[in-house]
């Protein structure tokens, strides 16, 4: 009863990250917040419903072992990858205060140019 009790919580709190993430989705002004909130909260809600699936079903619980941890690797490389080409490409946020990025970018490309000449 009790573990019927704290998989049901886990599998809510799981649920109410992937909705606070499709808020972020529709709410934030950029693809940088937008990408930080579906990023943060998708690994969080998707961690809460494995767990949640565990203590519910004992019986898939090294599934969901494997499949939290590989979550918990692979999600935030994702939204660093997509942020990343996205700057690349030359996305701009809205209401940059600073951009840290730009002066590592062009120092960046320019070993990349006197190198291959």
């Amino acid at each position: 009863m009790v573990g019927q009790i704290l998989g049901l919580i886990a599998l809510w709190f799981g649920v109410g990250f992937a909705v606070i993430g499709i808020v972020g989705l529709l709410r934030f002004p950029d693809v940088y917040t937008r990408i930080h909130a579906a990023g943060k909260v998708s690994t969080l809600g998707l961690v809460g419903i494995l767990v949640g699936a565990a203590l519910l079903m004992p019986e898939a619980t090294p599934r969901a072992i494997v499949l939290t941890l590989f979550a918990v690797v692979t999600l935030p490389v994702s939204s660093h990858a997509i942020a990343s080409a996205a700057y690349q490409r030359g996305v701009r946020g809205k209401n940059y205060v600073r951009d840290d990025l730009s002066a590592v970018v062009e120092t960046s490309a320019k070993s990349e140019h006197d190198g291959a000449t």
